[in-house]
């Protein structure tokens, strides 16, 4: 095997990576959306089947996470190939995470509609999610077409989803205090605002990645200044 015919491979193994990481980013999406859908509808059915979906996350991580490995060990990549593979690795235990938050709100959804004689306050939570879901695609796509400038806009979204969960939490406390019989359902409400909050947390971590992957620079814990710097640098 000649070294262009190897090098045309080793592009189709990369490309091959990063299809793989969109499919399991695209399952992770829906996971989300459809444990938002099942709070709001209180849809059982589909409550039970992002449960269930969660293993088909697990394992997307698993062989992915293996596929990278061979790929290192079988074509020892160097500077930005090997960076591509450890952006993969990354974004790969971000979208797992990511599934785990998506099935602790079907689980909080399930305990919540599953008591009808639950004392449930009234509490909008789906204006943040859905603004942890922009930053989730965003993030997807600015990985797929290498666009650094995504990074800070994102990293901007991820402040006011943390904000939006503050708000929360000093409403379900309020709620909490003033009607006792609250309590129960306050508390799974507010793990699901964490959750949609920890959901824009690995989002912005995967826009942080791309940085990593273009630029050859690790921006995380840096701050929103220093992001905004980084991205706009020559």
């Amino acid at each position: 095997m000649n070294q262009e015919h190897t090098l045309k491979q080793f592009d189709v193994e990369l490309d091959d990576l990063k299809s793989r990481v969109m499919a399991m980013g695209g399952l992770v999406e829906q996971q989300f959306a459809h444990a938002m859908d099942g709070l709001a509808s209180g849809d059982l059915a589909r409550i039970e089947q992002v449960i269930l979906n969660d293993r088909m996350v697990n394992r997307h991580e698993v062989e992915l996470d293996e596929a990278c490995v061979r790929l290192i060990a079988r074509r020892q990549p160097t500077a930005v190939d090997l960076r591509m593979v450890m952006t993969v690795i990354k974004i790969i235990t971000d979208l797992e995470r990511i599934g785990d938050e998506a099935k602790k709100i079907a689980k909080m959804a399930r305990e919540i509609h599953g008591d009808e004689m639950r004392a449930v306050p009234r509490i909008e939570l789906r204006p943040a999610a859905d603004l942890a879901l922009t930053m989730l695609r965003k993030s997807l796509d600015a990985f797929v077409r290498l666009d650094v400038n995504v990074s800070a806009e994102v990293a901007r979204q991820d402040r006011q989803v943390d904000a939006s969960f503050k708000a929360a939490m000093r409403q379900l406390i309020t709620f909490m205090m003033e009607d006792p019989r609250t309590i129960s359902s306050s508390l799974d409400l507010l793990f699901i605002a964490r959750a949609i909050e920890r959901i824009g947390d690995h989002s912005k971590n995967i826009a942080e990645y791309v940085v990593y992957l273009v630029k050859g620079r690790d921006v995380r814990h840096l701050g929103l200044e220093a992001l905004e710097r980084e991205v706009s640098a020559p």
